[in-house]
């Protein structure tokens, strides 16, 4: 008998009411270990009630309140981070290591979180006219939710929880439905951390959860992450309905390696970050460029032996490099996309179709695939495959390498691998992709620096964490103060100055 997950509202897990449920696969055998319910209109409604009362005392607390309970909830994960990362490796499939990446990337985020007295300071002007001072103050902007994916089900509710509540927010959140078990724990470890009942809410749900988050006008402001159609949808639904959002998609990141990069540190970069998490990674690299032939045939030919020698395990094999897919469902689409590479004309080197673990036989995994010859009119280099498949597209030069991440629909991320520092300057200069990277392969940056990529891959003006989140989830309230003199001044008709 499959377990049966609940919601989370105020600050406890409540059994669901619509009667309707999706399945919680474990990808390492394939059958479905529990059963999560999906919330009816009426029951996120319900939740963003509760969320908008507990707000109003939340809100109250002075900073260094919140913060202390950021602390605090911070101390309890760390304590339980082997029971954690074990849980989100249970449901999504990645390596037990991997997890515990996950999980300590969204901490990092609360850590910089536990900043927000700082963080939420305003501005002041003494003497901005005669007799005049002109301050601002951040204020929280009452309750907000996030929609967030199955790929990080730690990292990414805490990138967009933890400044929420900072702030001052209540937070409605709603998880991806195939590995919800880490948010729901998360919800429960920042009740254990002091946090008032009510101010985090997981709701879990499909479109229609996802549809009375939009429309509902308590909510002020959603975040998203997903797939880029997805994040059109939400971000102009969000605008339609007068809510702030900010919506990140899908990506195509490139690694462009120069004739006189070190060929073994790029090779390596490029099977960690190509195929590590099975290539379900937002910042995976999925294309190789190569800047002239000798550099790719000398690449191609490591890289074909590097991707053949690749271990894959379960989640809890300490020596997998990369784990299962994360549904049945997602392994077809990668195995399609392979497919289609191959009656395209790209060059199938390797040929991860068709793995079976032993024991495991029923499991969603899949070995590593690699593609040389791959052109830019290629739904393969085109599309998001979100698997463990690279592809190598071969640039004759510089101009013609730094034009492929530039002119393609996704601008997530890019990495340049050179000794060249005049090269990597320049090419940091004048990419069209939001995020970076000089000889990193996944350019993520640290917590107080802000993370979105650009064209289909960010919809928003502003982006998550760092200081774009306090700005994302406050409001700024601007006074202009006066202390009249005794004198009387008479009205005045024209438009105040400050002179």
């Amino acid at each position: 008998m499959a377990n049966e997950l609940e919601h989370f509202i105020g600050g406890k897990r409540v059994a669901g009411t619509s009667g309707s449920y999706g399945d919680v696969f474990d990808p390492n055998t394939g059958r479905v270990q529990a059963r999560v319910p999906l919330a009816s209109d009426e029951e996120v409604r319900a939740a963003i009630t509760n969320a908008a009362e507990a707000q109003r005392e939340w809100a109250a607390w002075n900073p260094q309140k919140r913060a202390r309970v950021l602390m605090k909830f911070l101390e309890l994960c760390n304590a339980e981070m082997d029971s954690l990362a074990r849980l989100l490796a249970s449901e999504h499939g990645k390596t037990v290591p991997d997890a515990k990446g996950d999980v300590q990337r969204g901490l990092e985020v609360v850590e910089f979180a536990t900043g927000i007295p700082h963080l939420l300071k305003g501005e002041y002007s003494e003497g901005a006219g005669t007799g005049i001072d002109v301050y601002s103050m951040r204020q929280p902007l009452g309750v907000v939710a996030g929609i967030t994916p199955f790929n990080f089900p730690a990292m990414i509710p805490l990138w967009k929880a933890a400044p929420a509540i900072a702030c001052g927010n209540a937070f409605v959140l709603k998880p991806s439905e195939r590995d919800p078990s880490v948010p729901l724990r998360l919800a429960e470890l920042f009740i254990e951390a002091g946090l008032p009942p009510g101010v985090l809410n997981v709701v879990n749900g499909d479109k229609t959860a996802v549809d009375a988050v939009l429309t509902d006008q308590r909510i002020e402001a959603v975040g998203f992450v997903g797939s880029s159609d997805i994040a059109e949808y939400i971000y102009s639904t969000a605008a339609a309905h007068g809510k702030r959002a900010q919506c990140f998609g899908g990506a195509k990141n490139h690694m462009i390696i120069m004739p006189d990069a070190d060929l073994d540190q790029a090779v390596d970069a490029l099977i960690g970050a190509g195929y590590g998490s099975a290539g379900e990674r937002c910042m995976a690299i999925s294309v190789a460029v190569p800047v002239g032939e000798p550099t790719a045939n000398a690449l191609v030919e490591k890289l074909t032996e590097r991707v053949k020698q690749l271990e894959i395990g379960t989640s809890f094999d300490e020596s997998a490099d990369f784990g299962p897919l994360v549904t049945r469902e997602a392994h077809q689409k990668v195995t399609d996309y392979i497919g289609v590479g191959v009656s395209e004309g790209a060059e199938l080197l390797v040929d991860g179709r068709g793995y079976r673990k032993e024991g495991h036989e029923d499991g969603f995994f899949m070995g590593g695939s690699l593609f040389d010859h791959v052109t830019t009119d290629m739904r393969i280099y085109r599309e998001e495959i979100f698997g463990p498949v690279l592809s190598v597209v071969r640039a004759a030069d510089y101009e013609e390498a730094l034009r492929l991440p530039s002119e393609h629909e996704y601008g997530n991320g890019v990495a340049i691998f050179t000794r060249d520092g005049d090269s990597a300057r320049e090419f940091a200069g004048r990419v069209d992709t939001g995020m970076v990277g000089i000889n990193v392969p996944i350019p993520v940056p640290i917590a107080y620096h802000t993370f979105g990529g650009w064209k289909r891959s960010g919809l928003g003006d502003l982006n998550q964490h760092g200081p774009d989140s306090i700005r994302f989830y406050t409001k700024t309230k601007t006074v202009t103060s006066r202390w009249p003199s005794g004198r009387k001044e008479g009205a005045s008709f024209t438009i105040p100055t400050m002179e």
